[in-house]
């Protein structure tokens, strides 16, 4: 659905340029929900507004759903944009009118519809968002989630085919990030929205993404499958987002411990298996718990344990680990 092939953006600051991107390739899959992740200054923004070309590329190409979108004229880029909604971090919303008319202006702008038919999507939209009883307020008398799910609507008036979220749940509450996180959730599912996500916390991506890029420094440091690199990761940027987010097993945290260390990583229906008794028993294994954590990856179970390890067949024990599909990691301390 979207792909951007050696992107560059330069801006120019006083006297010199400043290099936001630096040759970034992502490829999106229709129907996915596609994280990107980075501290600020990473080149977030202006990554995420590549897409529908509100930023353009110093150099590098823009394809999305087929269509070489530097190539449009500005016809073309504007039925481009209406193919692709977009929420921000802090909602956007136009004070002057009520919620139902600002979900209704995409589509006044677009000007396909009646007013009877644009009012009337505009309530369907406020409804599938459970804020039917809201249509008539006005947004400063909404709280942050509302706000937010207001824009959600709004950015789905036109029927879009790919939802841009930037920072969109930054401003909010745990409770309502999970909330919104949710519905964009159920809206994937439902609508089969290709979701491309920006945000600096890592807890976000763990609930809601399939994929995600991780980025530094205007580069993509390593990206794949949410599972694959939030239990496993490779990059130095990654394993310290991890860390700020509290999603690390805190290895260490019960000092340098006895014998052999090691990180077992567990996935699935494992996680919830009576492994770590039964093979210690077995192979007479000694072991202290060093850190861990048992929690989801979207709908995925998974737990992380670091143990030291003494006495009896250590080996035995990490072969038969292996073998019931535990990840094991050996550490040094």
């Amino acid at each position: 659905m979207i792909e951007l092939s050696d992107i560059h953006k330069t801006y120019r600051a006083g006297s010199g340029e400043v290099a936001a991107l630096r040759g970034i390739d992502l490829r999106v899959a229709a129907g996915e929900v596609f994280g990107v992740i980075g501290q600020s200054g990473a080149g977030k923004s202006s990554l995420i507004r590549m897409i529908n070309l509100l930023e353009r590329p110093t150099a590098g190409r823009v394809t999305v759903d087929g269509v070489d979108a530097a190539s449009l004229d500005a016809a073309g880029l504007r039925g481009l944009r209406r193919r692709i909604g977009m929420i921000f971090q802090h909602f956007n919303l136009l004070s002057s009118k009520t919620v139902v008319e600002n979900v209704a202006f995409p589509l006044q702008l677009e000007g396909r519809l009646s007013r009877e038919d644009i009012r009337a999507r505009a309530l369907a939209l406020l409804d599938r968002v459970d804020l039917a009883d809201q249509a008539d307020k006005y947004p400063a008398q909404l709280s942050g989630g509302q706000k937010q799910r207001v824009g959600v609507a709004r950015a789905l008036a036109c029927e879009p085919k790919i939802l841009l979220c930037d920072e969109a749940t930054s401003a909010l509450d745990p409770e309502t990030t999970r909330q919104v996180l949710r519905l964009l959730r159920e809206l994937n599912g439902e609508l089969g929205l290709t979701i491309v996500l920006i945000t600096h916390e890592m807890d976000v991506i763990r609930r809601v993404c399939d994929r995600v890029a991780v980025l530094e420094a205007g580069r993509v440091v390593e990206q794949g499958v949410v599972a694959d690199v939030f239990l496993s990761p490779r990059h130095a940027t990654t394993r310290r987002l991890i860390e700020e987010g509290g999603d690390a097993d805190d290895a260490g945290a019960g000092g340098p411990g006895a014998g052999r260390t090691v990180r077992l990583t567990y996935r699935g229906e494992t996680t919830y298996a009576p492994l770590l008794g039964r093979i210690a028993r077995e192979t007479g294994v000694d072991y202290s718990i060093l850190g861990g954590r048992v929690a989801h990856i979207r709908d995925l179970p998974y737990g992380q344990l670091t143990l030291a390890l003494v006495g009896g067949d250590v080996d035995a024990a990490l072969a038969q680990f292996a073998a019931a599909g535990v990840a094991v990691e050996e550490i040094d301390r």
